[in-house]
């Protein structure tokens, strides 16, 4: 029994430790004595959460430095971005002056800055939620008008890519603790994605709720998705077919940023395929 408690113990000890790092104390280690079979385990172990310790640190390091190069960058592009919109929109206003050639690429410049825009302000929200400093700013809200302004501002888009918008909502208000600004922009992301791969099919949009949740679809009848791919419609930059043309040319951070925001509500979204 005593033979057996002295081996049994220092492998107790070695899985309580494991046990201890792998709940994210990486500053435990094991207790080196004498210079048995046992010892030069424990050692081994030291080593190995050493090692596990500074590479998990090292990589720490190097996301905070991602995401402040990712804000500072962002932040930095904001005065030269001025100055060339302001530049942009003098040349705009006056393309009917120009020839065709000019003021097609007149045209042209303003759509690409117009998406320019989009993508810095999409980087500094993820860089937001990123480093934990996105806020909620909830509020009592009834949801129907903001899926009412949502489909007002795609209309244009769905009429022409001759995809038509249908409805399914209550007759009454819809109140929930939301942050209007977030729902909207999660609403705008899903409906324009739809419209963009709904094959000329209805999407609709429908909204359900009970005394304690709410909940809101947006479905079209497109392609769809293969399988897997419902996991990676949300992953940042991804795109189901690179080479097909894109009728808003969007910043592929749109539905990266919309979990986000279902997550700051204490919600979620997912994707079917």
């Amino acid at each position: 029994a005593l033979v057996t408690r002295l081996v049994v113990n220092p492998v107790r000890v070695a899985a309580r430790t494991a046990q201890r790092l792998s709940a994210g104390l990486l500053d435990q280690r094991m207790v080196v004595t004498g210079e048995d079979d046992l010892a030069l385990l424990a050692a081994s172990f030291n080593q190995m959460a050493t090692n596990l310790q500074r590479q998990i640190l090292r990589l720490e390091e190097m996301s905070r430095l991602q995401r402040r190069f990712t804000s500072d960058v962002s932040h930095e592009l904001r005065t030269p971005l001025t100055t060339v919109r302001m530049a942009a929109d003098l040349i705009f206003a006056e393309r009917e002056e120009f020839d065709p050639a000019v003021a097609r690429s007149a045209e042209l410049l303003q759509a690409e800055l117009d998406r320019f825009e989009e993508l810095l302000t999409d980087l500094l929200e993820i860089s937001r939620f990123d480093a934990g400093f996105a806020m909620l700013d909830a509020e009592p809200t009834d949801l129907v008008p903001i899926v009412h302004r949502v489909v007002e501002r795609l209309t244009g888009l769905a009429e022409r890519v001759g995809v038509p918008i249908e409805l399914d909502l209550p007759e009454d208000e819809v109140i929930a603790e939301v942050d209007p600004r977030r729902v909207e922009r999660v609403l705008r992301n899903l409906v324009g994605n739809a419209v963009e791969h709904g094959e000329g099919r209805p999407v609709l949009i429908r909204l359900g709720m009970d005394e304690t949740a709410v909940a809101i679809t947006v479905r079209d009848h497109g392609v769809g998705l293969k399988p897997g791919e419902e996991k990676l419609v949300f992953n940042r930059f991804w795109r189901a077919d690179p080479s097909r043309a894109r009728q808003t040319g969007g910043t592929g951070l749109g539905l990266s940023i919309s979990v986000e925001d279902a997550r700051l509500h204490g919600g979620w979204l997912e994707a079917w395929g």
